[in-house]
């Protein structure tokens, strides 16, 4: 992920870059700390499912899944 793509994702959540500070370094800190977890959460599944010998169109499924809960 690169700071061009925690800015942008910062303007999708409404942070109005015009009117705010924003301090790039805590949001991109704060970036990796969740994309870490989401990896991890995905890598659970992966194991899970491994486990279980479901196939791999099943781990993707589920891992989209988790989008919408």
């Amino acid at each position: 992920m690169t700071s061009d793509d925690v800015m942008r994702w910062a303007i999708q959540a409404g942070v109005d870059v015009r009117q705010q500070t924003i301090n790039l370094s805590f949001l991109e800190d704060f970036a990796a700390l969740v994309a870490a977890a989401e990896r991890e959460a995905c890598a659970k599944k992966a194991d899970y499912y491994a486990a279980n010998s479901i196939t791999a169109k099943s781990i993707a499924s589920a891992i989209r899944v988790r989008g919408e809960a």
